[in-house]
């Protein structure tokens, strides 16, 4: 049997999401197409695409060919929702869905609240709000031609991370953090460095890829240490990570002993200030160039992007390799790709 399905990731980095997507077995992915957004046929089982990790959410998508959304009531198309619905909770065990939420636009019209109100009651399933279990979502087609329904295949979005058990206010989205990990080219042999490390995520994100031979994360702000600490430990990765109250304009470390340094920069939005960032990023760069190795590689993340080039300009050591702009809803920040050269 194959199912139409659509894998929503940050807009900027499709071309790593399709990559990846292209690894499980049984799909075949469209071509592309809008930004952010994967379309796809999947001949293979389901619960296969649970493990895409730049993946915002997966959908199960069908094309109704109605012309107003008040004909998915009739019997024949409420049964085919009905039938979507149940192939979705058949893969995941009984009473894992206890609410619903419907996300179109006109949701609460009279004809969409009669929609919800026979789903819940054919379900046993309460009308809830946007963190509702089960996720549907209802559109107009691309083409004018009827309506799109889609169904969430899991009950939380897959940048949800189950290891997150201590968030913190700017914490980095998950899939941002995996490609971060991904763009440096992971090896077991990486001496691995993460500054400013936060709640965890980029070490977290990086050693769920695969070992490293060392992987140490700091940050000066002890709270920020031990919610990483929590988030390590619910991965299950305590005793391969190096947590450190250090400062990263001024590290400990001998020259040249770090192969892989990652961060994610303070944006001055939600964390730090444009103020603070023109002295900090100048000296926290210098440090990261003086504990990498000549051929390493630094990953960052900032909105801060003239200042990032800015300071690039000045430090010849680092040599700009790639650069993507990320949709991080309203933000756009950019993820830049650096090596270490003599």
């Amino acid at each position: 049997m194959s199912y139409r399905i659509e894998i929503i990731v940050p807009a900027g980095l499709d071309a790593l999401a399709r990559a990846e997507a292209q690894q499980i077995g049984g799909l075949r992915l469209d071509p592309a197409g809008e930004h952010g957004v994967i379309s796809a046929t999947m001949r293979g089982p389901l619960p296969a695409l649970f493990n895409l990790r730049c993946a915002i959410s997966v959908f199960l998508m069908r094309s109704f060919a109605i012309p107003r959304p008040r004909a998915l009531l009739g019997d024949e198309h409420f049964r085919a929702v009905l039938a979507m619905v149940e192939t979705v909770r058949r893969l995941h065990p009984a009473n894992t869905f206890q609410t619903l939420f419907l996300s179109a636009a006109g949701a609460e019209s009279s004809v969409l609240r009669r929609f919800k109100h026979e789903l819940s009651e054919r379900l046993g399933l309460a009308v809830g709000d946007e963190d509702g279990d089960l996720v549907l979502r209802l559109r107009p087609s691309p083409d004018r031609s009827g309506w799109d329904l889609l169904v969430r295949l899991t009950p939380r979005p897959l940048a949800t991370r189950p290891w997150r058990v201590c968030n913190r206010e700017g914490a980095l989205n998950g899939p941002v953090a995996h490609a971060m990990a991904l763009l440096s080219k992971p090896r077991a042999s990486d001496r691995v460095l993460n500054v400013g490390c936060g709640s965890g995520t980029l070490l977290i994100e990086r050693l769920l890829i695969g070992p490293a031979a060392q992987a140490i994360g700091c940050d000066t702000d002890p709270e920020a240490l031990a919610c990483a600490y929590r988030n390590v430990a619910a991965a299950g990765l305590s005793h391969k990570v190096d947590l450190r109250d250090w400062d990263a304009r001024q590290l400990p470390l001998a020259p040249a002993s770090i192969d892989v340094v990652l961060a994610d920069l303070p944006f001055g939005h939600l964390v730090g200030s444009h103020a603070s960032n023109l002295t900090l990023y100048p000296a926290l760069l210098r440090e990261a160039a003086r504990v990498t190795r000549p051929g390493g590689v630094a990953v960052f993340i900032s909105h801060e992007v003239r200042l990032m080039e800015r300071t690039l300009a000045e430090l010849p050591v680092w040599r700009s390799e790639q650069q993507l702009r990320v949709d991080l809803g309203g933000l756009y920040p950019r993820i830049f790709v650096l090596r270490r050269v003599e």
